[in-house]
């Protein structure tokens, strides 16, 4: 006889209580991340949400196996937590590129494993749950594998530059119509694991494929759109496995990483068929080390830490643009030091936030707050950029593309069209960056070699370590 708690607990009704209330916490906290004054606090509201859905999942008493279930948690939770809190920030696109990737590749094998525990019991399942089994394998496969593939470029185990492989759009296809027309059969009678593993390998070659002829430029749509992907997966394995906590939760993902992936193209004046063709961006090569020339035999001037100090400390207003370099000199903590000390002087730092500045989505926003950077002093492109004509000086720290004028001003360019930060039209720019090196585009940036630009050569922490040292002396 169950004791009258344990049969509250497991009644079906309580449980969709749960669910409604996580569900309830999942949106407040999704609205709470659209700031970053609130963003902390809407992670730890969502995770709670997600807490509670997972222990109601867990009272439903269909539900079994409970000792390979804890084994689950406490390998994921051993991997997981040490990796997520030794991750620097620098390489944090990357570990939100390899975590999506296994929520896809989780999506697939819960695909696989209901499609097999099917065929042990009678055969195909019904194809209300079938087509959402298929759907998941697909997508699932696809997210984990391209995923990967992201992280490898992120990483550096892979270039970054796009790798296009001959007849490459017509493998692509192929393998497409390989993957649905299998599990066409499958929805149409064939009763076949072979079947469906093949759908797994097709959509598995299919990730790697589309994401291998993907550059550095584009890779923050790209970690976006399989964000969106593997919350669709997740949905679809809901409906197939009639969970509710699946279905809202990949939905909520689905949907907000859709908006997003847009919001990103947009910021690109890129179409998403067109970032996922491929081909564009991962940086070309070098122009020259230190002092260097333009394509048009311009030539860039260089600069030093004590020229630039003298700029700075009598400057009434300083905006900082901040891109990819910085992170990768982690130097955040520094210019928040420099700030500080310019603050003392009277002058009014703020921050330029370009939307796809680094190599992922808010990757700008994530440093600048790790380095306690006041909230208010971030501001996004549409905000910041009427404001460039009235500040003295811009310091660009290894933003390249977001602030090229070409893409303003040159209609051949591939990057035209492409919103930027209007730093050249500043009184004074300075950009930092350790040669003449491209971006992520892998074209030449006209702003290096404006009459009011000045180069300041050198890795992006130690420059700026030497600029406060200078104003200090000022």
């Amino acid at each position: 006889m169950k004791l009258p708690v344990a049969t509250f607990l497991t009644d079906l009704d309580f449980i969709r209580v749960m669910y409604i209330v996580a569900f309830s916490m999942f949106i407040v906290g999704m609205q709470r991340l659209t700031k970053p004054s609130t963003a902390r606090q809407g992670n730890i509201i969502a995770g709670i949400g997600m807490a509670i859905a997972v222990v109601a999942t867990l009272l439903i008493p269909s539900v079994g196996d409970y000792g390979l279930i804890a084994l689950g948690i406490a390998i994921g939770t051993i991997v997981g937590v040490p990796a997520a809190r030794q991750v620097k920030m620098t390489a944090m696109p990357q570990m939100v590129a390899l975590f999506n990737g296994v929520g896809g590749g989780a999506v697939a094998l819960i695909s696989w494993s209901e499609y097999r525990h099917a065929l042990e019991h009678g055969g195909n399942p019904a194809l209300e749950t079938l087509i959402p089994i298929l759907f998941a394998a697909i997508i699932g496969s696809i997210s984990f594998w391209g995923s990967n593939i992201a992280f490898a470029k992120l990483q550096e185990i892979l270039p970054g530059k796009p790798i296009v492989l001959p007849g490459q759009q017509v493998i692509n296809a192929l393998l497409l119509l390989a993957a649905v027309a299998a599990a066409i059969a499958i929805a149409t009678g064939s009763e076949s694991e072979g079947l469906f593993i093949l759908i797994l390998v097709a959509a598995a070659a299919l990730g790697n494929m589309v994401v291998l002829p993907i550059g550095g430029a584009d890779m923050p749509v790209v970690i976006s759109l399989l964000n969106a992907l593997t919350g669709l997966s997740a949905a679809a394995a809901g409906i197939a496995l009639d969970n509710t906590a699946l279905i809202v939760g990949g939905t909520i993902v689905g949907a907000s990483g859709t908006i997003l992936t847009n919001l990103m193209a947009e910021a690109m004046n890129r179409s998403i068929p067109s970032i996922v063709a491929g081909g564009f961006g991962g940086g070309g090569g070098a122009l020259a080390a230190g002092t260097g020339g333009g394509e048009d035999g311009r030539t860039a001037t260089s600069t030093d830490a004590a020229d630039v100090a003298i700029q700075l400390a009598y400057a009434n207003r300083v905006v900082v643009a901040p891109g990819y370099g910085m992170a990768v000199a982690q130097a955040q903590h520094t210019v928040r030091e420099l700030a500080d000390e310019l603050e003392k002087r009277g002058v009014e730092v703020l921050y330029a936030i370009h939307p796809v500045a680094g190599r992922m989505p808010g990757h700008m926003n994530v440093l600048l707050a790790e380095a306690d950077v006041p909230y208010d002093a971030l501001k996004e492109m549409d905000e910041i950029n009427p404001e460039f004509p009235q500040t003295d000086v811009t310091l660009v720290i290894g933003a390249n593309d977001v602030t090229n004028p070409a893409a303003r001003e040159d209609q051949g360019s591939p990057i035209y069209g492409m919103p930027i930060l209007d730093v050249d039209k500043s009184g004074q720019v300075i950009v930092l960056k350790r040669s003449m090196n491209t971006g992520f585009a892998g074209i030449d940036n006209p702003l290096f070699y404006n009459e009011n630009t000045s180069l300041l050569f050198g890795d992006a922490k130690s420059s700026v370590a030497d600029v406060l040292s200078e104003i200090k002396e000022v």
